[in-house]
């Protein structure tokens, strides 16, 4: 069966840095495998697995943007956290009752998560890209980022 997207990847959520736009990627993969396998209705183990690789891999890339931020003394580094760590209790209490089988993975669940990163991206991440880049972080890197190979190894065992 052919699924379409929960979420398309398109250049509206790039925020001109290489490394965190691929890290946005690999969130968006995430959140579209959920979307399948909920729409396929894959077993509740299978479910689990993604949602918990999506809450781990959320958690890294908010630790990175986090310490770029501190890095380059971001000035909206408390209030941008502070989304950070809401999404972060709001889905590992998720997470937790959908282990224990007091909740599933809904749609409106998958909307939710839709709606968050999207408007995170395009709104909370899009205004600290250029304030990176006019402090000299690179936009592009010669070689492929950490986020690619680490994913790269992960799915191709």
């Amino acid at each position: 069966m052919d699924i379409k997207p929960l979420v398309e990847w398109n250049e509206k959520l790039s925020v001109g840095i290489e490394e965190i736009d691929e890290q946005h990627k690999v969130l968006v993969k995430l959140l579209n495998d959920l979307y399948g396998a909920i729409i396929q209705k894959n077993d509740a183990v299978v479910i689990d697995n993604i949602l918990a690789e999506l809450v781990q891999y959320t958690v890294v890339h908010f630790a990175v943007e986090e310490s770029l931020m501190r890095i380059f003394d971001y000035p909206q580094y408390d209030e941008h956290r502070k989304h950070h760590l809401a999404l972060t209790t709001q889905v590992l209490d998720i997470q937790k009752k959908v282990k224990a089988r007091e909740e599933t993975v809904s749609m409106d669940l998958l909307n939710f998560l839709r709606s968050w990163l999207t408007n995170h991206i395009m709104i909370e991440d899009k205004h600290y890209g250029p304030y990176f880049l006019q402090r000299g972080l690179k936009g592009a890197w010669s070689t492929r980022g950490w986020a690619g190979k680490v994913w790269e190894f992960m799915h191709h065992k």
